[in-house]
């Protein structure tokens, strides 16, 4: 069903469409939500139907001490780009990759997800893509689509734009809610694994300078001929949840004591959520090997390391702390779970005394335990 009218359609509220909203285009929004609903896994069973006022569902069974985790995020303004390009697929995906990402990064396992589209006008060809999105992003995510919202606000947003919010329910075993501040120790070792690209984070500052620099998104990659400039820089948010959950759920995972997303603020806000004040993260920088995308976009803006770690994963997008006696057997695992997650490790935790910052780079320390990490 569309999500628009023909001009021949009858709206159902005439002088509400001359106000510029149109309730045919409410009703057809619902049924391209059902059917993205109906795509998605059924980690949780809904009691009620979408369109309902609220979406109703048990949690899991199985568990001694359920915590329920909620999670609220959009995408910035990396829905200009998508609008630029007409490619609002990925958008959708982005939306529950930021909420599922930050569910996990608590021990959490990701069971609902809503959705919140706000538009002056809502334009069929990019709502049918967004639910696209929204379902491959919830298969990813191995979460249940139970509900969303849709707003037509005419004087609010300028004809053509459109913003997203998501949110997430997820739930985690009591005992197993991450950080455990009161567990890490210095020596301990944090493992990165690889972005997608920028994921949802810094676009503002990605768009003055794609403008400053008047940068045509339709022509090849200065890194590669063979792909589209726009069409990497969309590149959606990885999503971690799968691999993840499958480690927190083997042998290995009760030896992991910390996890972070990388998102907004890069390194220097995201890493030091983990840690109590007594401790810091030393990242090793010659680990940080930028992707090309990055690296592009740092000469072209003039951003220095500093610039970049402060804005932008910088291509790793997820972080754990494991005990250094348990990081090979957990890079293993990781790539075996999924090699293209390149986890590898990228720093260590270490005493922080007053005055000290919670995050700072060094030069690689050669430790047997790292040789064997990366020569396996």
């Amino acid at each position: 069903m569309s999500a628009s009218t023909s001009p021949e359609a009858t709206s159902l509220n005439p002088r509400y469409a001359e106000a510029g909203v149109d309730l045919n285009t409410a009703e057809a929004v619902v049924e391209l939500a059902k059917g993205a609903a109906r795509q998605t896994p059924k980690t949780v069973q809904p009691l009620s139907g979408l369109g309902g006022f609220s979406a109703a569902f048990e949690l899991p069974e199985g568990y001694r001490q359920p915590v329920i985790l909620t999670g609220c995020d959009g995408v910035g303004t990396k829905l200009k780009i998508a609008g630029e390009m007409n490619q609002h697929q990925s958008i959708g995906i982005d939306l529950v990759a930021m909420n599922a990402n930050d569910i996990l990064a608590s021990g959490g396992r990701p069971l609902a997800f809503l959705d919140y589209i706000a538009s002056a006008d809502m334009k069929s060809e990019w709502l049918a893509q967004i639910f696209e999105g929204l379902t491959v992003g919830c298969q990813q995510a191995d979460c249940t689509l139970v509900g969303g919202e849709t707003a037509e606000m005419p004087g609010v947003y300028q004809s053509g734009d459109y913003d997203l919010a998501g949110f997430c329910v997820g739930v985690a075993e009591k005992s197993a809610l991450l950080p455990k501040k009161e567990r890490l120790k210095p020596g301990d070792v944090v493992i990165g694994l690889a972005s997608s690209g920028f994921h949802s984070n810094g676009y503002s500052l990605v768009r003055h300078i794609l403008a400053e620099q008047s940068v045509d998104l339709s022509a090849s990659a200065p890194w590669d001929s063979q792909k589209i400039l726009g069409q990497e820089i969309l590149a959606p948010t990885r999503i971690y949840v799968k691999p993840i959950q499958s480690l927190l759920q083997s042998e290995l995972g009760v030896y992991v004591k910390a996890m972070a997303h990388i998102t907004g603020g890069g390194f220097y806000e995201n890493l030091p959520r983990m840690l109590p004040e007594s401790l810091s993260i030393q990242l090793d920088a010659t680990t940080l090997n930028m992707p090309p995308l990055f690296q592009w976009l740092a000469d072209l803006g003039n951003l220095d390391r500093e610039a970049m770690y402060r804005t932008f994963n910088c291509g790793i997008g997820f972080a754990l702390i494991v005990p250094e006696k348990f990081a090979k057997p957990t890079l293993n695992m990781l790539k075996k779970l999924d090699n293209t997650l390149s986890p590898r490790l990228i720093g260590s935790v270490t005493e922080r005394h007053a005055g000290q910052p919670a995050l700072s780079f060094s030069a690689p320390v050669a430790t047997p335990e790292r040789e064997a990490s990366e020569g396996a």
